[in-house]
């Protein structure tokens, strides 16, 4: 067989294009890829395995995707589609049709959160919990080789039994999860879809040669006889399922059941679940067990129709306590559907009198939104049931402050393999972070001795937001269906993350991180935090220090730093020889680019030539003590301390409102009032002048009394020394933000009117402008005014004028509004 390295989707529509003749799509997020990659195939002429090229129709949603679905099954073609969440929904009333008239078919859904109190796009159960009601079978993948295996079994399993199937695997966590499996070649597939099932299916097809009719109304004297007819398909899917997983082991080797026990053959604590979550789990228990414990896990794979049978003999006889995870919710119910079918099949068996005793079975949630579900997490739900008396309900994973109903777990709880190496890259989306490791992680699994798995974690916005790459590769498969914990390689490509975010929290002891900077190496040791500071000497950590956006713009690539970064990767990881890599690099860089032209392939192989030489290793010393009178917080993250310096504080504000991927220019060094600047996209500007998109003004006011304003209240009359906008008193100089609600681009422009504000000192009505040099020295140097746009909501300019009386921190003069830019939009 090949091995290849690639996620869920691809891995899913590698078999389902070859298997199908007719691809009814409407791409949504996450399933997206797999309709993308069907569409891109059959425009390059790509056959199937019966020698045609699949065609793929686009539709105007989800509901039209279906109909034309069950338009083509009518008519005799083997036919799918790929959908999630909301468009999943917008399929249910084709998918009761063509459950209801028995024809075969494979929906494959990258399972998706359904938008409720929010809208999410990430990964659980919902979506298919929803639709389960149809009539049509569920089939659970739970990693990126058994969404491969299984949409091979359910195109087989519903040409078997006429049932028709969706095909599912958790959104995000297994569909973008990119992982070294075992393809499955043509014959594979023909062995399991032999020609006679196909030529059955083409005979049931609406034709005028052979006349029939369906869809018919029908009265109560024959609807309720005609609907249980469809009961022995049903009964027959189980045996078939498990029938075809046994000959896909014979042919490969992997062996798979619809339902897998693993763990303690005497275990009396066991946890029921399907999906990602199994993998975690199994791992778990193994290492559990290692450790004298008697547990097990109950992995479900075929959930509709449910394999009451198969369950029961899974469960061992010694069992006294069970969980069933859900990785859903359904408000108002005495509980979620994977937990009641296991109750209901644990009653009937012990009324029937095949138990002799019945379990306590409780009932839990977990993952929803693709929150994690760890190691750790599994083990605190093996100690709830270890309790007297566990709760009968609960989550896990979440602090619930409102209901009450999580339970703790040991979150540095850690079961990973010393064979395996982890690695962390904190990147921006756009910037080539992703896509450099993606490559990193196939060219690492495209070598015969190692298996690679790589997880990218992004928002919703992706470009411009933080992204962290999670890298996996070893001897063995990896099953980690979850976040890298203890990193021995740390990347961050940008150096602001380091006042942010905890980007060394995921660092191993003597881990290496790898910092693009743009100063020189001899100033970046006094540039960095101090707790960062602190953990590179507490965990022994080598730093290397590179200036990727020099050596980007060099080779006229500015802002793509990718490459650079990956070379370097290589070369500090030594995991492959430094030629070796950069030749596959190369490789690499050339299938990606190959598009974009000639000229941005060579400029990409440039950047990843002999550039080992400008990484280099620091020598790290004793961090400085913090200042004093200064709580030190990082912004951002609460709890998170730092002791850095204020000038370097202003130099890197200064420098992340001019940054690249935000679209705008670098402010004028005399733009020293500017506290705080946060980018929106680029917008238009006035005539031929870019102008910066800012949002927010924040000016250092001084604290000195002025004649409009009585300031008090500081730390010595026992105040807070920083107060709120609006409040009558003020002691220590303020923050004042001054906002542009309702306007698009906020800030566009920013031209320094005086030198100094009002309340710098003893001041006059009419001699605001004029101050002596000493006057000025008395006041706080560095405080400018700006001139910024109208409120755009309310048509005001940001001040008020200040009246007789009024306690406000910016007085009126401090703010005006150029001619030209009056009424701007």
């Amino acid at each position: 067989m090949t091995r290849t390295t690639v996620d869920g989707n691809e891995a899913t529509a590698s078999v389902a294009y070859r298997l199908n003749e007719v691809c009814c799509i409407y791409p949504i997020t996450p399933s997206s890829p797999m309709a993308e990659l069907a569409d891109a195939w059959s425009n390059q002429h790509r056959p199937n395995i019966y020698g045609t090229v699949p065609t793929v129709v686009e539709m105007q949603s989800e509901g039209g995707a279906a109909g034309a679905l069950h338009g083509a099954l009518q008519g005799g073609a083997l036919a799918t589609t790929f959908t999630s969440s909301q468009g999943l929904l917008l399929m249910i009333p084709n998918m009761y049709k063509i459950a209801g008239e028995l024809t075969s078919a494979v929906i494959h859904v990258a399972a998706r959160s359904i938008a409720a109190q929010g809208l999410s796009i990430f990964g659980d159960h919902q979506d298919v919990m929803a639709v389960r009601q149809t009539g049509v079978a569920l089939l659970s993948s739970a990693s990126v080789q058994e969404a491969h295996d299984l949409a091979l079994i359910a195109q087989a399993a519903t040409l078997r039994t006429r049932v028709p199937f969706v095909h599912f695997f958790d959104g995000f966590r297994t569909s973008h999860e990119l992982n070294t499996i075992e393809l499955l070649g043509d014959d594979d597939l023909r062995a399991l879809v032999p020609q006679r099932l196909i030529l059955a299916h083409r005979d049931r097809a609406l034709s005028p040669e052979r006349p029939g009719i369906r869809g018919t109304a029908q009265n109560p004297d024959t609807y309720f006889q005609a609907r249980e007819t469809v009961n022995p398909f049903y009964a027959r899917v189980p045996d078939t399922v498990e029938q075809l997983l046994g000959e896909l082991a014979e042919r490969t080797g992997r062996s798979m059941h619809i339902v897998d026990y693993t763990g303690h053959p005497q275990a009396e604590r066991v946890v029921v679940l399907m999906g990602s979550g199994a993998q975690t789990a199994a791992e778990t228990v193994a290492a559990l067990n290692s450790r004298g414990e008697r547990v097990g896990v109950v992995h479900i794979r075929l959930y509709r129709p449910f394999p009451a049978q198969a369950v029961l003999t899974a469960l061992p006889p010694t069992v006294r306590a069970i969980a069933v995870l859900d990785r859903t919710k359904e408000p108002g119910s005495q509980g979620e559907p994977l937990y009641l079918d296991v109750v209901a099949t644990l009653a009937q068996a012990y009324s029937g009198g095949e138990r002799s005793s019945l379990p306590l079975v409780c009932g839990g949630r977990y993952g929803l939104s693709s929150k994690e579900f760890t190691p750790g997490m599994v083990a605190g739900v093996f100690e709830e049931l270890a309790r007297e008396r566990p709760r009968s309900r609960f989550t896990v994973g979440i602090d619930d402050d409102v209901s009450g109903t999580s339970i703790g777990y040991d979150a540095e709880f850690d079961i990973e393999s010393p064979a395996v190496a982890h690695a962390v890259f904190f990147g921006m989306g756009s910037d080539g972070t992703v896509g450099a490791n993606k490559n990193t992680i196939k060219i690492l699994g495209g070598q015969d001795h190692m298996y690679a798995q790589g997880y990218f974690v992004y928002d919703s916005k992706k470009s411009g937001s933080q992204t962290v790459s999670h890298l996996r590769f070893g001897p063995q498969p990896i099953k980690a269906p979850y976040l890298v914990q203890r990193a021995g390689f740390v990347g961050c490509h940008h150096q602001r993350f380091l006042n942010t975010v905890d980007v060394l929290g995921r660092a191993a002891h003597g881990a290496a991180l790898l910092l693009n900077s743009s100063r020189k190496p001899e100033r970046v040791w006094d540039s960095l935090p101090g707790p960062v500071q602190q953990q590179i000497i507490d965990k022994r950590i080598r730093l290397y220090v590179v200036d990727a956006d020099t050596i980007a713009r060099e080779v006229g690539l500015a802002g793509r730093i990718n490459i650079v970064l990956q070379t370097c990767f290589f070369a500090i990881a030594g995991v492959l020889p430094v030629d070796a890599a950069i030749a596959q690099i190369k490789d690499s860089v050339a299938k990606t680019y190959a598009a974009q032209g000639a000229d941005v392939v060579a400029a990409n192989s440039r950047r990843s030539i002999a550039r080992w030489p400008d990484c280099s290793r620091l020598r790290c010393r004793a961090a400085p003590p913090p200042p004093a009178n200064s709580n030190g917080r990082f912004p951002g993250r609460p709890g998170f301390r730092a002791h850095g310096d204020r000038g370097d504080d202003r130099r890197a504000r200064r420098r992340l409102a001019g940054q690249r991927a935000s679209g705008g220019r670098q402010l004028s060094q005399r733009h020293r009032g500017l506290r705080e600047a946060q980018h929106l996209r680029p917008g238009r500007g006035v005539g031929s002048r870019h102008l910066h998109p800012v949002r927010k003004l924040c000016i250092r006011v001084p604290a000195q009394r002025h004649s409009h304003h009585v300031l008090s209240a500081g730390p010595a009359a026992g105040g807070s020394g920083v107060v709120p906008v609006g409040t009558a008193e003020y002691g220590r100089p303020a923050r004042c933000p001054l906002h542009v609600a309702g306007l698009r681009r906020g800030l566009h422009r920013m031209q320094p009117v005086r030198g100094s504000l009002p309340g710098r000192g003893p001041r006059h009505p009419g001699h605001q402008g004029d101050q002596s040099g000493a006057a000025r020295a008395a006041g706080c140097r560095g405080t400018r005014e700006h001139r910024v746009l109208r409120n755009a909501a309310g048509g005001q300019p940001l001040h008020g004028r200040l009246r007789d009386g009024a306690r406000h921190p910016v007085p009126a003069a401090a703010v005006r509004i150029p001619r030209r830019l009056r009424g701007l939009r």
